[in-house]
């Protein structure tokens, strides 16, 4: 296995002036190519803040986040930008969607930014509604779809430029079960017959069930990194 995501001695502070507050508080965390893992915790004990750190959607006040090697804090905001364009794919609880676009049009539209010809894309996204079993909805717009329709073109559009790996928070946050367990089929799936790296931060007991590491964090620490034995899915199955 290789290491995708190597995350050394990150704090993140805030009110520095006057009474200093450690969302995150001097992380160690490697996050191996295939995991399909999740940073679990109480509200404000850092999930959210880690993941946007390890995405580079914020900087850390001390230590460093690699990605494939690649030291991405001393990048320059427009350098950072484009990294996470070409090696992140992200997944948010609100969707993000565009509503003027269709659901292809927002798939698409990562690859587009990339430089990517449209004879490619178009092969590329048929593939991907595919997988999320949405081919029937591709020209739909966002609107007239459910919650759980949108996660999955979401995170349709995050694998869309092949990234490292997918960053996703609480993204089943606002689905009810049947569409939140449909959403975690899928991505399951991908893990395992694509490799597809996923960081959840999450405080769902489905997701959690599902997850082959769980890394739960207070007030800003890691108190623990455990492997789990098997998920309630995967006994199922047996």
């Amino acid at each position: 296995m290789n290491t995708v995501i190597d995350a050394h001695n990150v704090s993140k502070v805030y009110n520095r002036e006057t009474v200093p507050v450690y969302a995150i508080n001097n992380v160690h965390l490697h996050i191996e190519k295939g995991e399909f893992a999740a940073l679990v915790g109480p509200s404000g004990s850092g999930k959210t803040t880690l993941l946007n750190l390890i995405g580079g959607l914020d900087k850390p006040d001390t230590g460093s986040v690699f990605i494939n090697e690649l030291d991405i804090t001393k990048l320059s905001a427009n350098k950072l930008i484009d990294f996470r364009l070409k090696n992140i794919g992200f997944v948010f609880q609100s969707f993000n969607l565009i509503p003027v676009l269709t659901a292809k049009e927002n798939v698409e539209l990562i690859m587009q930014l990339q430089g990517i010809e449209k004879s490619v894309r178009d092969v590329r996204v048929q593939q991907l509604f595919r997988q999320i079993e949405m081919s029937d909805k591709m020209d739909v717009r966002p609107a007239q779809l459910s919650g759980g329709q949108q996660q999955r073109v979401a995170v349709a559009r995050a694998l869309a430029s092949r990234p490292k790996f997918v960053l996703a928070d609480e993204p089943t946050a606002n689905l009810d079960s049947k569409s939140a367990f449909n959403l975690l089929d899928i991505m399951t799936k991908l893990n395992k017959e694509e490799h597809i790296t996923f960081l959840f931060s999450t405080h769902d007991q489905r997701v959690i069930e599902r997850a082959r590491r769980i890394i739960t964090l207070v007030d800003g620490r890691i108190v623990s990194d455990t492997a789990a034995v098997s998920t309630r899915h995967e006994k199922a199955d047996v």
